[in-house]
């Protein structure tokens, strides 16, 4: 388990906020990303800089809480920083200017967690912010707003796409997952790469998940304890995600991910998934219930592109990109009931009903969500890449239809095709008559060359790596540790 307040990662976030300090003038942030991911976490880490840090944060937006709530807890939050008898406020322009009044000068933080939770119910919230930054908060030089929320797709539309805070906000960090590298240093260094990535195919690299790993246990002690026992901390986490995130109650947003979570699909697919003719109530919102889950960081579209002019197609696919939403619709709630009673008996992920396929899921996340250590480990300057992404195309009269994990285009016409495999044994020479029909099948414009790339879990066999097919061969060790060479350059 990582000591208690070792803080882990976020290099680039802090060096970008640390910046903001540089300045001769007020900074706004906007911070957003999942819940778990980190935000508030980041944020206190920043404040080591700043010589006074005053934290709000609102209440959860449950159906009976009012204004009046959030402006109430407010104050309680306002009197206990500022060591003040409370006030009460009717309105939040009073309680805003109260704040400002105190915070005129000196090198300061202000941190409003969970922002949207404090404009619940309230459309002039947003309006009477950006009044406080405009006529108190901006006039102190050393002064950083940091404005926080989980329900990304509610900060877009409601802050940074409003024409009221244009030219306001001096950062947006939308937070993502930790990178492996990051993840490995939650772990002892005697732990192998398989038994961190059994743990990672349900946590992904989300901060607080992997804060409650104790790495004195098994990989599947952990998952047993977090996931399949009463009261586990991954339990419940599920509908509690839901019902913050999205600031209106639609069991739409769970049909969707349950719909991604058996894999990537074309937006047709998923409308014909989830509604039987085009006249259903909801078949018209879904595009727009996509972009939210997407903000939220829960699934992402992935655009396909032309070879020829590196232009991406208007052909693309939905991807389930959150390992812990995948593993608790297909473990954690067909066994609800069970685990609540503790009467579940967790045997191994691997007696998990079509584990093998899933894992292959999660340990794909994994490798996409790193893609930029990918292209450092192939050699490839970020300045030469063309394009990368999954690559697919639909199978027509004149092209074969064609799947690829993850492919890179450079300038140079090279195309560097990459296989993700997940095999619980070393991966053998069959793969590569499933790489090299892929090859085949993708319609390049002539003069392109061809790099397949093998990215693995458990080893090659000896004859894989003697037939020399694969330009590079990259286990999954060399991802969580960099500075181990595991890969077989050719």
């Amino acid at each position: 388990m990582v000591k208690k307040n070792f803080f882990i990662g976020r290099e680039p976030e802090l060096k970008r906020l640390s910046d903001l300090t540089r300045k001769n003038s007020a900074s706004f942030v906007v911070i957003k990303g999942r819940r778990r991911i980190g935000k508030s976490r980041l944020v206190d880490e920043f404040s080591k800089q700043f010589d006074h840090y005053y934290k709000f944060e609102g209440i959860a937006p449950e159906e009976n809480v009012t204004t009046q709530n959030q402006l109430d807890e407010f104050c309680a939050q306002m009197a206990r920083q500022f060591r003040t008898s409370k006030a009460t406020y009717s309105d939040w322009s009073d309680a805003l200017w109260a704040v400002g009044e105190r915070i005129q000068s000196g090198k300061i933080l202000v941190f409003f967690d969970e922002l949207s939770w404090m404009a619940w119910e309230d459309a002039t919230f947003l309006g009477k912010i950006k009044n406080f930054w405009d006529m108190q908060l901006s006039k102190n030089n050393e002064l950083v707003f940091v404005a926080c929320s989980s329900a990304s797709a509610w900060i877009e539309e409601n802050l940074l796409s409003s024409v009221g805070f244009v030219g306001r906000v001096s950062l947006t960090l939308t937070l993502k997952e930790l990178p492996l590298p990051n993840c490995d240093k939650f772990w002892p260094k005697n732990v192998s790469a398989y038994e961190k990535l059994k743990v990672l195919s349900v946590t992904g690299g989300i901060p607080k998940y992997l804060e409650e790993v104790d790495t004195k246990l098994s990989a599947e002690e952990n998952i047993n304890k977090l996931c399949f026992t009463q009261g586990g901390f991954l339990v419940d986490e599920f509908p509690r995600i839901f019902s913050d995130l999205f600031l209106r109650k639609s069991a739409f947003y769970k049909k969707i991910v349950k719909v991604l979570s058996s894999g990537a699909k074309e937006l047709g697919a998923i409308q014909e998934a989830l509604c039987k003719d085009h006249n259903d109530q909801q078949y018209g919102r879904i595009s727009e219930y996509l972009w939210e889950l997407e903000e939220a960081g829960f699934i992402r579209r992935d655009y396909t592109w032309n070879l020829r002019t590196g232009d991406d197609s208007r052909l693309s696919q939905y991807r389930l990109q959150d390992n812990y939403l995948r593993f608790y619709l297909k473990y954690i709630e067909k066994n609800l009931k069970k685990i609540t009673r503790d009467a579940f008996a967790f045997k191994s992920l691997t007696s998990l009903p079509e584990w093998n396929s899933i894992v292959a899921y999660q340990f794909e996340n994994l490798v996409l969500n790193n893609r930029k250590s990918i292209q450092k480990i192939l050699g490839i300057k970020p300045e030469d890449v063309v394009c990368e992404n999954p690559f697919f195309q639909r199978k027509t009269n004149r092209f074969l239809g064609c799947q690829v994990d993850y492919m890179i285009q450079t300038k140079f016409c090279s195309l560097f095709v990459c296989e993700i495999k997940f095999s619980k044994n070393p991966v053998d020479l069959s793969v590569v008559k499933e790489m090299q029909a892929k090859i085949e099948a993708i319609k390049a414009p002539k003069g392109f060359s061809y790099r397949p790339v093998l990215i693995h879990v458990n080893g090659v066999s000896e004859d894989l790596i003697d037939s020399d097919y694969f330009s590079t061969i990259i286990d999954i060790s060399e991802l969580l540790n960099p500075t181990e060479s595991s890969h077989y350059p050719h």
